[in-house]
């Protein structure tokens, strides 16, 4: 069976993707250039991939830096040490990224005739974006099955988010007994010019979080100094 795992260099997308391969899916990997700033995470997605033996891994240019509209694209500044329970969606959304990243992935998909596509999302542990909900993943599935050939011939893809109702601390946990080296991930939206996280952004502190909760400590700070 093969399956398309959209692949970031985080460690929620690592995890879906060794929790997809246990499960006997073949994997093919798609990373998006899509003009982030914390572009740190494309290297980390060429790691990962490695790790993970995927069969092919390509790495697509979609510069959504030309419409703006998200400080992950450079418009305005990655917010710092945000109450990560304050409601409202925050400036590093990026308009519609995982509708797009998707049909990306289900276009190549078709190619394959794979028969699932695999993300890491969270609907626990995340910044209130609103493609990251189990409703939006439903719909999306059903889009899948109207807008393909292999739909209407009836075979159905399957959009798979294993982490979905699953805590960071558990994801962590997860990986863990799965054997994956989180020191191959990248999380932070704002890393300084060597590829250090700042350990202040959203994404930063969530996976902070995640790790004391687990009990662990983060592999990818063995070499970094304490938060300023």
């Amino acid at each position: 069976m093969e399956a398309v795992l959209l692949l970031s260099g985080g460690l929620d997308s690592y995890t879906a993707g060794a929790m997809a391969r246990r499960e006997g899916y073949e994997l093919y990997a798609l990373t998006v250039r899509y003009g982030q700033v914390h572009h740190r995470e494309v290297s980390a997605a060429r790691d990962v991939a490695r790790n993970l033996g995927v069969a092919r891994h390509i790495e697509l240019d979609v510069d959504l830096a030309a419409f703006g509209g998200s400080t992950l694209v450079g418009d305005g500044a990655i917010p710092k040490d945000r109450d990560l329970e304050k409601p409202g969606i925050p400036s590093t959304y990026v308009p519609a990224r995982n509708t797009i990243f998707l049909s990306l992935a289900l276009g190549w998909a078709e190619v394959l005739d794979a028969r699932a596509l695999v993300l890491g999302v969270n609907a626990l542990d995340y910044s209130g974006y609103p493609d990251c909900r189990p409703e939006y993943l439903a719909a999306f599935e059903r889009l899948a099955s109207l807008a393909t050939r292999a739909g209407v011939e009836g075979r159905s893809l399957e959009i798979k988010a294993p982490l979905l109702r699953l805590s960071k601390a558990e994801i962590i946990r997860e990986g863990l007994a799965l054997g994956l080296d989180y020191g191959l991930t990248h999380s932070c939206y704002d890393p300084d010019p060597s590829g250090a996280p700042c350990q202040r952004c959203d994404s930063c502190r969530l996976r902070a979080r995640g790790f004391e909760q687990a009990g662990v400590a983060d592999p990818a700070l063995r070499h970094v100094g304490p938060r300023s």
